[in-house]
């Protein structure tokens, strides 16, 4: 919980490294700038006073800076009840790299949390209980999980959507009942299957999360893989395969063919990509390459007893 009123340098630390994971990576001044503002140095002066001008930097006009403004590093504005002279001044060029270092500490403490937790009941109460992912703040649910957490077949997609946030379980919307059919065409429903994402809350408008948001969510879908321990696991759509099958590679290319995810412990799981139940219904042509790996998805279920 971020104090009201820092004075520390703990509390202030607190405090920017909130800012730095929701998102903020400049400083805004009180009164507004016109950053557009042309600086347009005084003729007479250019032609009375050469030598004036080689040791006296030109005036500036009163609504904002001129156009070398920005190369300074300037002071960012205090937040309210925060002492102005305990924040430190922030280089002009090294915002990313402030902004990298709690990122680094929260997937550091999700990996700790996830690796502490001994049963999914466990898993779900250490990520309701998780502040180190922005999403939380802006999401009204967790989604954890559906399903059955004994069946042999996990399916991963990526986020939740506007109705997932809503009901607090993943695919429930337009793309969660297309899934439901893939996985009745293959002799499966909800009871027989067990259905999680890469990211347990919403993105704000159903954006990309950023990589950041996924390394850092990352542990807990890890750590809930390991403990469902499945049979068979499908990645539905790229970011969930190359999240979790550790490469680069484009659905079009991985989806199809078998790759495996490795636990933690050195389980070793069968993983098949596929395409995401939203891709599908934007382009419908590409169903059939998904019914095929349905059907090779029921075949190596059948295969491994």
């Amino acid at each position: 919980m971020i104090a009201a009123s820092p004075n520390t340098p703990a509390e202030i630390a607190e405090l920017l490294a909130f800012y730095a994971s929701a998102g903020v990576d400049e400083a805004l001044e009180d009164a507004p700038i016109n950053r557009f503002a042309e600086v347009r140095p005084k003729q007479a002066e250019r032609a009375s006073a050469p030598a004036a001008r080689e040791s006296t930097p030109p005036e500036r006009p009163a609504s904002g800076p001129g156009p070398d403004a920005n190369r300074a590093p300037q002071r960012p504005a205090a937040a309210p009840g925060l002492d102005a002279s305990k924040v430190p001044d922030a280089p002009a060029r090294s915002m990313p790299a402030t902004a990298a270092m709690p990122d680094e500490a929260q997937a550091l403490l999700a990996r700790q949390m996830a690796a502490s937790a001994s049963t999914l009941d466990e898993l779900r109460q250490h990520m309701a209980g998780f502040d180190g992912c922005n999403l939380k703040f802006t999401a009204k649910n967790l989604v954890f999980a559906d399903g059955n957490p004994n069946a042999e077949l996990m399916l991963v997609g990526e986020a939740p959507g506007r109705d997932e946030d809503l009901e607090g379980l993943p695919f429930v919307g337009r793309s969660g009942r297309l899934l439901d059919r893939m996985l009745a065409a293959i002799g499966l429903d909800r009871n027989s299957a067990y259905i999680a994402n890469v990211i347990p809350w919403r993105p704000p408008g159903n954006r990309t999360p950023t990589p950041h948001e996924t390394e850092i969510c990352r542990p807990f879908i890890e750590r809930q893989i390991e403990l469902v321990n499945p049979k068979v696991l499908v990645n539905l759509g790229g970011p969930s395969a190359k999240t979790l099958l550790n490469t680069t590679e484009g659905i079009l290319r991985l989806r199809g063919n078998w790759r495996t995810h490795t636990t933690a412990s050195g389980t070793i799981i069968p993983a098949m990509p596929t395409l995401h139940p939203a891709y599908l219904l934007r382009t419908p042509a590409h169903k059939k390459l998904a019914w095929r790996d349905f059907l090779e998805v029921k075949a190596k279920l059948r295969a491994l007893g």
